[in-house]
Formats: C-alpha cells, structure tokens, sequence
C-alpha cells in the first residue's frame, strides 16, 4: 500500500508539470497575434527610425536623392559640446577691463567659441559665472541641447507638482463626505480638455497684456506695476508651461493615485488607530509603501508622457522654443533632414526609456 503511495506521487508531479507546460504552450500561442500586431505597428516602425538615424536620408527630396551611410554623424551632430572658460576681456595695456561697478568684462561666449580653433563649430548654450571665473557650455546644435534641458526641466517640474497634488486631491477624495461623486467627476474636467483648447485657454489667460487674467489679477492686487511676458520672456516661458501641464493633468495622477488607494485594506488604519499611529504615522507606514506600486506606474506613465511632449510647445511657444519632440518635428518638416530627425527620435526613446527602468528599479516593481 505505501509503495503504490510512493509510486503514485512522483507520477501525480509529474502530471502536474506536464499541465503546466501545456498552459504554458497556449498561453504563448495565444500571445503569438499580439506579437504579430506589435511587430506591425511598433518595433518595424522603430526599427525604421534607427536604421535612417544613420544616414543622411531627407523629407520629400525627389527621386534623385539617395540615402547615404553617415554612420553617427547625425548622433554627433546632435550631442557633440563643449564646456570653456571664457577669458576676460583686457584693456589697450594687457589689463584685465571692468565695468563702472569694478565688476570684470568677459569675452562675447558666442564670438568666442566660433575662435575656438576645433574641427567643429560650436554655438553658446549658455554661460555662468562660477567662483570668479565665467564659464559657456558650447553645442553643435545648440538648439536641440537647449530643447533637451528645457524637456527634462519641464517634466521634473511638471510631473513632481502633479503627483504632489494628485496625491493630496487623492487622500482628500478617498474619504467619504457628501458630494464625493460630484467632486470626483469635477476633478477629471482639466484632463478631459483637449491639449490644444487647454493651450489656447492658458495662452488667454497668460497674454502678455491687461487683455490676460493674470497679469490683470495681479497688477489690480497690487502685485506689481508691470505686463509680464509670460509665454515672450525667456525666464518665464518654461515656468508658465509647467503650470499649464500642471492644471491639465494633475487629475490624471489623482485617478491612478485614487485607485491605488482604493485597493488597500480599511483594516490596516483600523489596526494602526488601535496602536496609537496618527494620520502622518499611518500616511508612511502603510499608505505610501502599498501606494508605491501604483505611484511608480503613474510616475512612469507622466514622466513618459512629459518627456514626449509636443502639442503643447508647438501651439504656444512655436519656433520660439522647443521640447525634444517639436525639435524633431521642425528638423523634418522645416529643414527636411529625416536622418537628423531620426536621430532625434532615438535620443527620446533612450531618455525615456531610461526613466523608465529608474522608476522600475527605484520603486521595486518587479518585486
């Protein structure tokens, strides 16, 4: 009797394995459509753009024009800079010149980089002054490492304001209090609104006349004296982007956020009220840690999203600045140059695909 038990239970593992396998075989073959449909509109599409990121292919060229091999020309012309320290400017004598405030007078960075005796020719990104010494960080393309750091500082800004809000218009929502319904389906108006009327509606409002609310709103409560240039002030445009983002799609964050809350357990404050926690001790032992999962996919879906944006750039700042994408956008249509707008293009996935995996690694979502 134990020896027909024993052989038995080998041959019951055995069959259960081979089950497993099976399910495992259909379930890859069920996948085998999906594949096929990624295949088609994804990762050919994507291949596509890598392959012509390395040649000198252009937009409408004619039949005439042939794509030629560039090897990382195009990647080159994008990412190649320098970083210099701009000598001062000297008087008739060798004397270093100052100003009327004794303050030192430093080279033009843009007359002095175009002297820098290189086999490249570089344009001023910027320049800074930096323990006594003026410094100018130098591109080949200027305008797309301008477009890379005005991106990244308007999706740091954008996406760290909106899941702040997102999550205390979560926490304010998942309590139960009469009209939480109405206030729940008011929430998601910003996020309904199409990008471009949104942007429309902001570029109203930030005009950078009396004719905007704000600049009116502030100047009748005495904030100051003068028009700001929201959206035609260099200083002010990247800021006025972030808050337009940030009225827009703080209700996103605070859905996911609001789901994930809704999937922890009541009796986990019940238990944590019976020991003493306060609300600030229940938020960090038990709400942010079960919250992580759903706060790394909402960081993740934002962060992609802003790191690709476009829309917004385009219909209110133009050609006056760009995100990555518009640059891209502008380098095809405008100057029809398909390779460097490819290249373009890769250097976004890889950007974003690199948030991506810190996100993934920062919030263990594997695990």
């Amino acid at each position: 009797m134990a020896d027909t038990q024993a052989k038995a239970a080998p041959k019951q593992k055995q069959g259960t394995s081979e089950l497993a396998r099976r399910e495992e075989r259909t379930a890859a073959w069920l996948l085998v459509p999906t594949f096929i449909v990624l295949l088609l509109i994804g990762i050919y599409p994507l291949g596509q753009v890598f392959v012509s990121s390395f040649t000198n292919q252009r937009f409408a060229g004619g039949g005439d024009s042939v794509a030629e091999f560039v090897g990382f020309q195009n990647y080159s012309n994008l990412l190649s800079v320098t970083f210099r320290q701009i000598p001062a400017e000297t008087n008739d004598d060798g004397s270093v010149a100052t100003d009327e405030d004794g303050n030192v007078e430093y080279q033009n960075e843009r007359i002095f980089l175009r002297r820098l005796e290189t086999n490249r020719r570089y344009d001023a990104v910027g320049a800074f002054n930096l323990f006594g010494n003026r410094y100018t960080l130098g591109a080949t393309n200027a305008a797309f490492i301008r477009a890379m750091w005005d991106t990244i500082v308007f999706t740091v800004g954008s996406v760290f304001f909106e899941t702040l809000l997102g999550m205390i218009i979560a926490l304010a929502l998942s309590v139960k209090f009469l009209g939480q319904g109405v206030m729940r389906a008011a929430m998601l108006v910003p996020w309904a609104v199409i990008t471009v009327v949104s942007a429309r509606i902001w570029e109203w409002m930030l005009q950078s006349t009396r004719a905007g609310f704000f600049n009116a709103f502030f100047q009748d409560m005495g904030w100051t004296n003068r028009n700001i240039g929201f959206f035609q002030d260099a200083n002010w445009q990247i800021p006025s982007m972030i808050v337009m983002d940030v009225w827009k799609t703080t209700p996103f964050m605070a859905l996911l956020l609001l789901a994930g809350l809704a999937t922890i357990p009541k009796e986990l404050y019940e238990a944590a009220k019976v020991d003493g926690a306060n609300p600030i001790r229940q938020f960090f032992s038990i709400t942010l840690p079960l919250l992580a999962p759903t706060l790394a996919v909402a960081l993740i879906f934002r962060t992609l999203d802003a790191l690709r944006v476009f829309d917004a750039f385009q219909v209110v700042l133009g050609r006056q600045r760009y995100s990555m994408a518009s640059y891209a956008q502008d380098v095809l249509i405008n100057q029809q140059q398909v390779g460097l707008s490819s290249a373009a293009s890769v250097v976004i996935f890889v950007i974003i695909f690199g948030f991506a995996i810190a996100y993934t690694r920062a919030f263990g979502v594997e695990e």
